[in-house]
């Protein structure tokens, strides 16, 4: 029994991360299709705008938005998984043969779990790299458009307030937490907040003391534009502060999180949002397995009991009212109302003791 439970075992698992990968890919392909729609109908007016570059862009793009969706790709896997092996009598045969439903949802858990650690520690870093990587993209395509390009009246907004006088500075995209923005509009004050002129710029880069401002034209009440190679404005922010600014912390790095964390609190700045990502990404793992959870407690009835399309329609409304749950909890925490840890783990929790409770019930009750 130990050896046909050993092969079962990996049959299982392999069946499992093979619907779990499929969903995966589909997705992908699904994201990476109407991004490429929508960044097409974007650069439909920039001449030097390539189809191969903006293909390219929407590539790197979408990782991250898949990130967001790995724990519904588990769930859809695992039921799809389950769903085939019932159909093909596999799981009555298990059943027969003394395999109980615990030991063969536990190799789907263990490769959930495997899944979750390399989503944590490689996918994450790689999606957060692939999205810089498409932000310098967006920037060279859309850098050459007048006024530095498609500009987002939501943008990126900053403002700093020197001995010359006070500067907003409005940016339509960020690069490296803030470092880099691209697609400026700056209106600057004197001392006296009296307005000065407004500047359009295609590129600025924060250096000690400065921002140093690439592809400048002013605008003032009084004068014609000019136009400028570079343009310098002394600055008082520091890196800490301008990423405070510009920063989500869904682009840093898992590897990151711990160095921003410490900058931000010696900075003064609320590190709430960074806690709860960093404590997302710890709970990830037990999250897919939750998921897996979920997924069986649904899809391990037998097609000749029927029934199956009121279970599969329930597992995937306790998916959504799971993420519901998250958002809700993930909305407190930045608000500072609840602890990041509580936040982060809660839904695992909650989705982890139901899957669990129904499958007792159905298994034992």
């Amino acid at each position: 029994m130990s050896m046909l439970t050993n092969t079962l075992g990996r049959y299982f698992a392999g069946r499992f991360v093979v619907a779990a990968l499929g969903v995966f890919a589909g997705i992908f392909l699904l994201l990476v299709l109407v991004d490429y729609i929508e960044m097409v109908r974007k650069t439909s007016g920039l001449a030097s705008a390539s189809a191969v570059m903006v293909a390219e862009t929407s590539l790197f793009r979408v990782p991250q938005l898949l990130e967001k969706l790995t724990p519904f790709c588990m769930l859809i896997g695992a039921m799809t998984c389950y769903l085939a092996l019932s159909r093909r009598l596999e799981l009555v045969v298990a059943r027969a043969a003394g395999v109980s439903a615990w030991q063969f949802i536990s190799p789907a858990l263990g490769s959930a779990l495997l899944i979750g650690v390399i989503a944590t520690v490689a996918y994450n870093p790689m999606s957060a790299n692939l999205r810089e990587l498409s932000k310098r993209m967006e920037a060279e395509l859309f850098g050459s458009a007048p006024g530095g390009g498609i500009q987002d009246a939501s943008g990126f907004w900053l403002n700093q307030k020197t001995s010359d006088g006070e500067t907003i500075i409005n940016a339509a995209r960020s690069e490296q937490q803030g470092i880099r923005l691209t697609g400026l509009t700056l209106f600057r004050f004197d001392t006296e907040q009296h307005f000065k002129e407004r500047v359009e710029a295609r590129e600025a880069t924060l250096e000690a003391g400065r921002w140093l401002f690439k592809g400048v034209r002013r605008f003032s009440l009084d004068s014609p534009p000019v136009d400028q190679a570079s343009l310098e404005i002394p600055t008082t922010l520091t890196e800490a502060q301008v990423r405070n600014s510009f920063s989500t912390p869904e682009t840093v790095s898992f590897w990151q999180l711990p160095s921003y964390i410490r900058s931000s609190e010696s900075s003064g700045f609320a590190t709430a949002g960074y806690r709860l990502q960093y404590q997302k990404l710890l709970a990830q793992p037990f999250l897919l397995a939750a998921m897996v959870m979920l997924a069986a407690s649904v899809s391990l009835r037998f097609f000749r009991m029927g029934g199956v399309q009121k279970m599969v329609l329930s597992g995937v409304g306790a998916g959504f009212l799971l993420y519901v749950l998250s958002k809700v909890t993930e909305d407190l925490s930045k608000a500072e109302l609840m602890h990041p840890i509580a936040a982060a783990w809660l839904p695992v929790v909650v989705g982890g003791l139901t899957g669990f409770l129904a499958l007792l019930y159905q298994e034992d009750g």
